[in-house]
């Protein structure tokens, strides 16, 4: 169990640091003159993809502030398999958040067609080979 919960923490460093960053970039264009330019639908996507971001945020840091304030309360098991659960939304939270990050980038650059196109490819990256490839071999290993 020592082992499966370092192992969930290092794969949360692994993630942390990109949500953070596009955390970061997310919280600065409302500051920026220019912002108040963007259509009323990229404003929607805007507030859509800091929201996930922000939520992403919380999954993917709650297990490191859960374990550190439950140091020693003989509850490994049942924190991992909490931890585990957080993890996968947060993985969840930050795919939309790619995409949507995605989404109102290009809509920005080109138009609103070549932007969803671009979205619905990163769409389908993450959910291939972030859920779809993985369940697929865990059922496999399960037959």
């Amino acid at each position: 169990m020592n082992r499966e919960l370092g192992e969930l923490l290092n794969e949360l460093r692994v993630a942390l640091p990109g949500v953070q960053v596009l955390f970061g970039f997310l919280l600065t264009p409302p500051l920026q003159a220019g912002f108040s330019k963007i259509s009323m639908v990229e404003r929607d996507i805007y507030f859509a993809t800091l929201l996930t971001t922000a939520g992403a945020t919380l999954l993917l840091v709650a297990p490191a502030a859960q374990h550190r304030l439950l140091f020693r309360q003989r509850d490994k098991e049942a924190m991992l398999l909490r931890f585990n659960r957080y993890a996968i939304w947060g993985l969840a939270f930050l795919g939309a958040s790619l995409c949507g990050a995605t989404l109102l980038v290009t809509s920005i650059l080109f138009s609103m067609p070549p932007a969803v196109s671009t979205a619905a490819v990163v769409a389908v990256g993450v959910a291939l080979l972030w859920f779809l490839r993985p369940l697929v071999l865990r059922r496999k290993d399960r037959l």
